[in-house]
């Protein structure tokens, strides 16, 4: 008999054995209805929010939005968008540590992203390390898209509270090149200019700002100050009702006082020996998850009123040391800006 007779053959017995073995398998147990009600409840607290219940959260009380977002972060601590939110929430009601523990989990899964270090930067300038906060957001605008404004306008903010306001109008100079609309950079370029002297400077962007339709009262009270260190006391009523008619010495100390850090004098750990060490850990060695874009908040480095002075939605970083000075790393950060 030829080989291909053997074959064909041999075939009906070998599909009658592979019927007769799956029969024989056990068949997997039908779940209880209990069981069956148990996994279904599993599966359903293990979804993501709706965008109905993250908007409603995004509304709700800061206990309530960083519970919120605690539960989230929960079910999948891998997302950024996640990650990111969190970290905002903790923000809101104080919870220094907490971010402090989420950044050094979430910098080794999400090494490139701008949004970490922009968000980590804005928690430092609350705890008034405008040194750490400015490295942090020149890693963010090195990681960031060349069109994000955000990172640089920010670096402005640490650099101002760092009395280095020169190179503050620079980097907000660039952000206003990528966002020229963008109302809180635009007031707080405004303030630095005023700083450094520059008062028809300072008067005109914040003209622009107040015009602009994302302005609140915040920027009208800032042209009133810049108005009254002119001592346009008409203007500056006009611009701002309730503006006090100061003298130009009480508005030159209120601005100064408008940067200044607040009396909040707990710190964090040093960040810089957490981050370091995980630039020793082999992250690219990990299976990095997708990284979904994640949304930012503006910073303003001006408030009304003493309560509000901390900058607010406004990441030291690995191998930057503590006393490293920020400001000779602004130039080769700012890559692909033009003009400069």
């Amino acid at each position: 008999m030829s080989r291909a007779k053997i074959l064909k053959a041999a075939l009906p017995a070998i599909a009658i054995a592979a019927s007769t073995a799956c029969a024989s398998s056990p068949a997997a147990p039908e779940l209880t209805s209990e069981e069956q009600a148990y996994q279904d409840a599993i599966a359903e607290a293990l979804k993501p929010a709706t965008a109905e219940e993250i908007a409603l959260a995004e509304r709700s009380d800061p206990v309530t939005r960083a519970a919120f977002w605690s539960n989230e972060y929960q079910k999948n601590s891998d997302s950024l968008e996640t990650t990111v939110s969190f970290i905002r929430a903790l923000r809101g009601i104080g919870s220094y540590d907490r971010i402090r523990d989420i950044v050094t989990v979430s910098v080794p899964l999400h090494p490139t992203s701008h949004e970490l270090f922009l968000e980590y930067g804005r928690t430092l300038m609350k705890q008034n390390e405008p040194q750490r906060a400015a490295q942090a957001f020149l890693r963010s605008a090195n990681l960031s898209p060349e069109t994000e404004a955000a990172p640089l306008a920010a670096l402005g903010v640490a650099l101002d509270r760092m009395e280095e306001h020169q190179k503050a109008q620079e980097a907000y100079e660039i952000a206003l090149q990528r966002d020229p609309n963008r109302v809180s950079t635009l007031s707080n370029y405004g303030l630095s200019l005023a700083l450094t002297g520059r008062l028809s400077e300072a008067e005109a962007a914040l003209r622009k700002a107040a015009e602009l339709p994302g302005a609140d009262i915040r920027v009208r009270q800032n042209l009133a100050l810049i108005l009254g260190l002119q001592g346009r006391y008409d203007e500056m009523a006009a611009v701002d009702p309730t503006a006090p008619r100061r003298s130009i010495t009480a508005n030159q100390n209120a601005l100064q006082e408008m940067i200044a850090p607040g009396s909040n004098t707990q710190n964090l750990r040093n960040i810089s020996d957490v981050l370091i060490d995980l630039e020793r850990t082999p992250a690219a060695a990990q299976e990095m998850p997708a990284v979904p874009e994640a949304a930012v908040a503006s910073e303003s480095m001006s408030e009304p009123t003493q309560a509000n002075r901390e900058i607010t939605p406004e990441p030291s970083l690995a191998g930057d040391s503590e006393a490293a000075d920020p400001a000779p790393l602004l130039r080769p950060a700012l890559r692909g800006a033009q003009g400069l």
